[in-house]
């Protein structure tokens, strides 16, 4: 999975990252998940986004904010991002459970499951 710390060691701070849309290297994604399709499918889901990113524990610790490799970069400002509640932590408080802490542009197929937990701010 690809999970980005946002904060110093010791602060919880961190996003997962649930699903992506290829930008370049469809075939080593495809290659990597074992499957020759276009469709969402390869990326929807974060067991699927680390394993089409080729990442295993090594990539642990690495710096996003260096060239080479793995790395974050600016992109184009979503226009339309939808809300909605974390998935996957019902032993969480239900103030947790509840925070509206997923987000996912609205109208794009790479979004992962559940969708219809997603509103307008």
């Amino acid at each position: 999975m690809l999970n980005v710390v946002a904060d110093k060691e010791g602060v919880g701070a961190a996003v997962l990252i649930r699903a992506c849309a290829p930008m370049a290297g469809l075939e080593t994604i495809q290659q990597r998940r074992g499957q020759k399709t276009e469709k969402p499918v390869l990326l929807t889901g974060p067991g699927k986004v680390g394993q089409a990113l080729g990442l295993s524990t090594e990539w642990s610790n690495h710096p996003l904010y260096t060239p080479g490799g793995l790395e974050l970069l600016d992109g184009p400002r979503p226009e339309n991002i939808l809300i909605g509640p974390r998935v996957g932590i019902e032993y969480a408080s239900p103030e947790d459970v509840n925070a509206l802490w997923r987000f996912a542009i609205a109208g794009s197929p790479w979004v992962s499951a559940p969708r219809n937990t997603l509103r307008q701010p």
